[in-house]
């Protein structure tokens, strides 16, 4: 019997070929979360790199201790940095110096359609971005408006909410804090005057006397009026109505202007809200210039 050589087949059996398949899957499948991690990155890298920059400038333009916190939102970055145009962005400081009284103001912008070219934002250049449409809010607090003539005659000045029907007409009313109009979610309606209730101590008769005024706030232009309606002495847990005549010679003192013309971005006050030991005043503009952030002495 003659024995013949066994032929040897050197192809790779089907269940090699399929392992070897599939690592060259993973392979890939590794590579391209690899190179989306690497993108992902380097657009947020580059986001940052844009706030830090914004946050800057708004920091020398408002003449802050800190660098004001800047968000550019929306996702990717660099498709809107390589076009020169963002949807949105967000600034809020704190601590703005508001010439000649105001010192400690809170400031929050809300900017969408700005129009920054990429290559003045990467040299710091913010002269020419440009803001579609700036909705502004500006917090002024008790303290600052302790220093507004003639309520610094007022001692320890503290200022709450409180409804125009309460301002007006007292327990006559419908209530003291309780907001005559309120959106879906519950706050109040913004609106160009609201009721303010600013109490303090002053002196009469040689007596340090502890008193509450009942004013309406309301925007005049660029300026905002305290116009006082009624006082009330107070004693801790009860008030007292003051005398006609005492309320004649004291009402006087609590009769403020608040000129507003000099905020940032020069925003036009359009709403203002009365909180627990501030007052908001909210405004819009339309094409306002990044570098009129500064306000104006």
């Amino acid at each position: 019997m003659v024995s013949r050589p066994v032929a040897r087949d050197d192809r790779p059996s089907s269940g090699r070929s399929a392992k070897r398949g599939k690592r060259r899957g993973r392979g890939w499948l590794i590579a391209l979360a690899v190179l989306v991690v690497l993108l992902v990155g380097a657009d947020f890298g580059a986001a940052a790199y844009a706030e830090h920059t914004i946050s800057q400038k708004a920091r020398q333009q408002l003449q802050l201790a800190n660098d004001p916190a800047v968000t550019v939102h929306g996702f990717p970055f660099l498709t809107q940095a390589l076009s020169g145009d963002y949807s949105h962005i967000t600034i809020n400081a704190q601590g703005v110096a508001v010439p000649p009284k105001l010192r400690d103001v809170d400031f929050n912008a809300d900017m969408s359609d700005v129009t920054a070219p990429l290559s003045d934002l990467t040299s710091g250049n913010t002269k020419s971005i440009v803001i579609g449409t700036l909705k502004g809010e500006v917090t002024i607090k008790a303290a600052d408006i302790a220093r507004q003539a003639p309520l610094d005659k007022i001692e320890n000045l503290k200022i709450e909410p409180v409804t125009e029907d309460y301002v007006r007409n007292g327990d006559s009313g419908q209530g003291e804090t309780k907001p005559t109009a309120t959106k879906e979610n519950g706050e109040p309606v913004d609106t160009a005057s609201a009721g303010i209730r600013v109490s303090g101590n002053v002196q009469i008769a040689g007596q340090k006397v502890e008193i509450f005024c009942f004013a309406m706030i309301e925007l005049d232009g660029q300026k905002i009026r305290l116009e006082p309606k009624r006082l009330q002495f107070g004693n801790d847990k009860e008030t007292t109505v003051v005398p006609q005549a005492v309320q004649d010679a004291l009402l006087p003192n609590f009769n403020a202007t608040i000129d507003t013309g000099a905020m940032p971005f020069s925003v036009t006050p359009t709403a203002v809200r009365v909180n627990s030991g501030s007052v908001t005043i909210k405004g819009e503009g339309k094409n306002v210039a990044f570098s009129g952030a500064k306000p104006q002495g």
